[in-house]
This record gives structure tokens, C-alpha cells and sequence, in this order.
């Protein structure tokens, strides 16, 4: 298969060809400037977007580990898959729609989160009307690429995108207690999307909570949401804490939790992505999907499968 990456030399991108090249692929990398035998696609741009329509004709997948959101990517495929590893649920939104208008085909969520999280979601037992918490633990001392830095802090300050609850939630000021990889955690609503890729088709609401695995900058992105004019501090803050990420769902009214963890944020993240590139093209798939349609939390926890591997252990506690 021919795998075409934009963002190839972030953090994302790299893990992500790394475990498709090795899986036997071939791997064509993109970023704005042309990497060593790659080429120059800036989505940013009307020649990279023109840039994008040549090459994706020779390609069966398009991963977009970019950090670029611009919906009309999907009227450029030529017939590839998209893979994109945004986590912007309006942008997610869009591009859905963008999709299905193209008659075009979609990854949507493909990563640690959205992606293995949508996984856990769908892992735990859940009935309409139920709702199902999901616990986002990441590693304050990974030194993590700008586009997720830049997001994180773009977060302070916006209401959550379709949130569940009544009226305006803002990023950052609710707070809960949730179980985590590491034990019980206060962690901070986010706008995560997996409400949308996977919730509310369920009739079940799902609603994201991140923490770091330093409980002093946990209280830093706490102050962030209350004064958004700070949220500079956050690319500028020093890496404290360690690699360990972990993801929990929790199902609130059977309390049964499913729990995913490992090391290196970005790392996983490339390895999901370029697993859910590799099951979209060995699966023809149609329309738009997300990770969970493609692979399950069996899968991830044996390893992977298709020849890439993911490194995360998975662990269920019911009530």
C-alpha cells in the first residue's frame, strides 16, 4: 500500500511512517518544506492544497498529521483515504460533512484521543441515556510537538463544541474526580470529540476530562481556563512530570471502567494513526468512519495487528 504523510517530520507523522515503513509500506512524507525524499505540500496554501490533489492520485491513503484544519482537504483525495489525527470536534464536524458532499473517504479520530479513546468508549457497557466520563491523562514531561502544544493552549478561554451538558461549559473550569491509569485524579473538562464521533450516535453522552500527570500543572491549565489571557503560559511552561499517558472511560451509572496506558504521548499516537491508515486501506472502507469501526481494544491490547504494532495496556475493572 502507498501511504502519502503530511506533517511527516512532526512528532506524529515521524512515529506514524515509522511504523508503516516498517510494517512494509511505501511511505511517500510531506511537510511544508520538502523532507529528504519527500515533498513540499503546505495545506495552508492554494499551491500545497494543488500540491496535495497531484500526489494523493498516487496513493491509497492521505494521513494529515499537519496540525492544518481546512475541510476542503476532502475535495482533494482523488479517490485516497483520509487518516485525519486532528482532535477539533467542530473541525471534525466540517470535515465529516465535507466528506460526504466529495463522496469522498474518512478516518475520523484516528490517534490516542480521539482514537483509542473512542475505542475505550465503545469498550464500556453503556444504554441510551447513559453517560460515560473519559478520564485524559497525559505526560507533563514529554516534550510534546508545537501543534499540540499550540491546540492545548488554543483550547482556554472556548465554550466546549456540542457539549452535553445544560448551557455554556468553558475549557478548563469544570472539574472531576475520575479514575485513571495512575489512580483517582481531579481532571478538567476539554473539548475532546468523541461525543461526536461516537456518543451520540449511541444516544449515550460522553464527556472529556484532561489532566496532566502533574498535579501542578493540572492547577496551571485550571487557571489558564479561568483567564484565557494567560494561555501563553502553556507553551512556555517547563516539562514537568513524565512520559506516562493513560485514558479511562468510565461508565457513570454501572461504574465499569476501561482503562488504556503507556509511554510516549506522540509515539502512540503515530502508531494509531498509522494503524487505523493501515485497516482503512486493507478494508476499502466507504464514507466516514472512525478507529473503532476499523479495529478494537483486543486488537490493541494483543500489540496491534496488519504488521504495526501499539504499545498500551489495557485493563477492565466492572462493578
Amino acid at each position: 500500500m502507498r501511504f502519502l504523510v503530511i506533517g511527516a517530520r512532526g512528532a506524529i507523522g515521524r512515529a506514524a511512517a515509522s511504523a508503516l515503513r516498517t510494517a512494509g509500506h511505501h511511505i511517500t512524507p510531506a511537510g511544508r518544506s520538502a523532507p529528504d525524499d519527500g515533498i513540499a505540500i503546505d495545506l495552508s496554501t492554494g499551491a500545497g492544497r494543488t500540491a496535495l490533489r497531484d500526489a494523493a492520485a498516487d496513493h491509497d491513503v492521505v494521513i494529515n498529521a499537519s496540525g492544518v484544519e481546512d475541510p476542503r482537504i476532502a475535495e482533494l483525495l482523488g479517490g485516497a483515504v483520509l487518516v485525519d489525527a486532528s482532535a477539533t470536534a467542530e473541525y471534525l464536524a466540517q470535515l465529516s460533512a465535507a466528506v460526504a458532499d466529495a463522496g469522498a473517504s474518512s478516518v475520523l479520530g484516528a490517534g490516542l484521543a480521539p482514537g483509542l479513546s473512542t475505542l475505550l468508549v465503545a469498550a464500556v457497557a453503556s444504554e441510551p441515556g447513559d453517560d460515560v466520563d473519559l478520564a485524559i491523562v497525559l505526560g507533563g514531561g514529554e516534550t510534546h510537538g508545537a501543534a499540540a502544544v499550540e491546540w492545548t493552549a488554543a483550547l482556554a478561554g472556548r465554550k466546549v463544541w456540542g457539549a452535553s451538558e445544560e448551557g455554556a461549559v468553558f475549557n478548563f473550569r469544570q472539574r472531576r474526580r475520575l479514575p485513571t491509569g495512575s489512580g483517582e485524579r481531579s481532571c478538567l473538562r476539554a473539548d475532546f470529540p468523541d461525543d461526536l464521533l461516537i456518543g451520540r450516535a449511541r444516544g449515550v453522552a460522553v464527556r472529556s476530562f484532561l489532566a496532566t500527570d502533574s498535579a501542578l500543572t493540572t492547577a496551571a491549565l485550571r487557571l489558564v481556563g479561568s483567564f484565557p489571557a494567560l494561555s501563553r503560559l502553556v507553551s512556555r511552561a517547563p516539562h514537568l512530570g513524565s512520559d506516562q499517558w493513560s485514558l479511562t472511560a468510565v461508565n457513570r451509572r454501572t461504574r465499569e471502567v476501561v482503562t488504556a496506558k503507556g509511554a510516549g504521548q506522540s509515539q502512540t499516537t503515530g502508531e494509531l494513526v498509522a494503524l487505523a491508515a493501515a485497516m482503512a486501506a486493507r478494508t476499502q472502507i466507504s464514507g466516514v468512519v472512525t478507529s473503532a469501526d476499523l479495529f478494537t481494544l483486543d486488537d490493541v491490547a494483543r500489540g496491534g495487528i496488519e504488521q504495526v504494532h501499539v504499545h498500551a495496556q489495557i485493563s477492565r475493572t466492572q462493578p
